[in-house]
């Protein structure tokens, strides 16, 4: 009996070691973090270079402090003590990433981040001069760099695979693929058939110029309505709309275009999603996978779900058009429904990604993830990116780019050597149906609610089925936790077909 307890002692003091150890790490990371934050926003432009330093600094730091003899040590103590649930599933987590990083030179790590750091005033600066060419080596060098990390973790893998994977560890690339391929082919003819539609819908209500410091007014209304918690919060501006932070400090971006109202509501409806999930992780579990959010996939569900299940349903704009008339009278003889309308308005001429309504938008998705796997794999060089992309919109959406701004330009992902994210968007969306579909089983009908401005239950449903896990779950057995079932399209494809098919007045939907 005695040495049970002495066992016990001995394994709770290694395992407070070990989270002790992992708490240094993630701080390192959350401060590296609003370094990212604070580049985006608010740093002067000629604050690169030394940014750039720091932040390949802090990211050396965390490389050394996970990859260290100490932390192997650690994991396999405690991979061979019986451990708390919980517990299993934080050193599962750590052990994935250490097996990854212990795999790749810290020299890599170290030229990685401070390339990524260099590589984002290019990239701003190359989508202002509408100048691919001023991006292309900078893109080539990333590319070069991705690959030789890759090789490095597995030599024996599709090097697209392994890059996928740092963002969704536990949905493999071939259910991305299939997932996308499924999307694809049944998302077109829905599209064809709304484009062949005979109905006027009120696309133009949102017409207009709007003052930029009313519509962070009106942002703040939304962030309000939807309770974001400004005491652990804050909104700021950015090129390319994000969130970032912790359960204490979850900060929301958007950006303000003056013939664009609609654009900035939407997009703040988004950020707020993935602030709202960050804020619900459990305060007591900071440091600790428990702690951090179960990666993009579903990160991306909970942005998709407030933006598109609530912010652009027709029981949203019943209670919020009345704030938006407020902040700009010249709207105060719209509807709701012209609202709703305008809102989901589906349009395949529309060339930028961020601005694409719910159902093209993940035409956009397929391009880039074309794109990605064509450079990865070597079957594409960069040079010819610009063509191949205006390619792709002529095909897939019968619109050709003019400008590399509007076109392989406009999204800020390449510069953050960010190859394998942009499937997680998709998946995400798909995810966001399945998890609303379960929330309306357990709470019922949620329209009333979003009419009246509540939130309470369905945050409530979300925080206690997705948000307080943490990383305890991998991804599939997150989502069978919270809906009861594996991961499916089937909810996403009902949900648009309903939606649409209503909304566009489709004998066939």
């Amino acid at each position: 009996m005695a040495t049970d307890q002495a066992q016990s002692e001995q394994r709770d003091e290694t395992y407070e070691q070990f989270e002790e150890r992992i708490t240094r790490i993630s701080n390192v990371g959350n401060a590296a973090g609003i370094l990212r934050w604070d580049q985006e926003v608010v740093m002067p432009e000629a604050g690169t270079p030394a940014r750039a330093q720091q932040l390949s600094t802090l990211s050396s730091i965390s490389h050394e402090l996970l990859t260290a003899d100490e932390t192997g040590e650690l994991l396999e103590k405690l991979e061979s003590d019986e451990l708390a649930d919980e517990q299993q599933a934080a050193v599962r987590e750590v052990r994935r990433q250490y097996d990854r990083e212990t795999s790749v030179p810290q020299e890599l790590v170290e030229e990685i981040s401070e390339t990524t750091a260099n590589a984002h005033p290019t990239w701003k600066q190359a989508k202002e001069d509408d100048d691919f060419e001023q991006f292309a080596p900078t893109l080539e060098k990333l590319v070069e760099l991705k690959r030789e990390y890759a090789e490095h973790i597995d030599p024996d893998a599709d090097p697209y695979a392994v890059l996928f994977a740092d963002y969704e560890p536990y949905l493999d690339l071939e259910t991305a693929e299939r997932v996308l391929e499924r999307l694809r082919e049944e998302l077109v003819p829905l599209i064809d058939a709304i484009q062949d539609a005979d109905v006027d819908r009120a696309t133009d209500t949102f017409a207009g110029t709007f003052d930029d410091d009313d519509q962070e007014a009106l942002a703040r209304d939304v962030l309000d309505a939807l309770n974001y918690d400004w005491e652990r919060g804050r909104l700021d501006t950015a090129p390319h709309p994000f969130s970032s932070g912790t359960q204490f400090d979850a900060r929301v971006t958007t950006r303000f275009e003056e013939d664009d109202l609609l654009g900035s509501l939407t997009s703040t409806i988004h950020e707020f999603g993935h602030a709202n999930y960050t804020l619900g992780l459990p305060d007591e579990e900071y440091g600790t996978p428990l702690g951090e959010s179960r990666d993009l996939s579903v990160h991306e569900s909970q942005s998709r779900l407030w933006e598109n299940h609530v912010g652009r349903s027709r029981p949203f704009w019943e209670q919020f058009l009345p704030t938006v008339a407020d902040r700009f009278p010249e709207l105060e003889d719209a509807t709701p429904e012209d609202a709703y309308e305008a809102a989901n308005q589906v349009y395949d001429d529309n060339l930028i990604r961020v601005e694409a309504d719910e159902l093209t938008y993940h035409l956009h998705i397929v391009i880039r993830f074309e794109i990605e796997r064509a450079l990865i794999s070597g079957d594409l060089e960069v040079e010819d990116v610009p063509e191949v992309w205006n390619d792709k919109y002529e095909e897939y959406l019968g619109v050709r780019p003019e400008t590399d701004a509007e076109g392989c330009l406009q999204d800020i992902h390449w510069s953050h050597g960010s190859f394998g994210y942009f499937p997680t968007y998709s998946l995400g969306s798909v995810l966001a149906a399945q998890l609303y579909a379960a929330a309306e089983d357990d709470l019922g009908d949620l329209n009333d609610d979003i009419r009246a401005g509540e939130f309470d239950d369905l945050n409530g449903w979300l925080r206690e089925n997705v948000h307080q896990h943490g990383k305890r779950y991998t991804t599939p057995e997150l989502i069978e936790e919270a809906t009861g079932e594996s991961f499916t399209a089937d909810y996403f494809l009902e949900y648009a077909k309903s939606k649409y098919g209503e909304l566009y007045d489709l004998e066939d939907y």
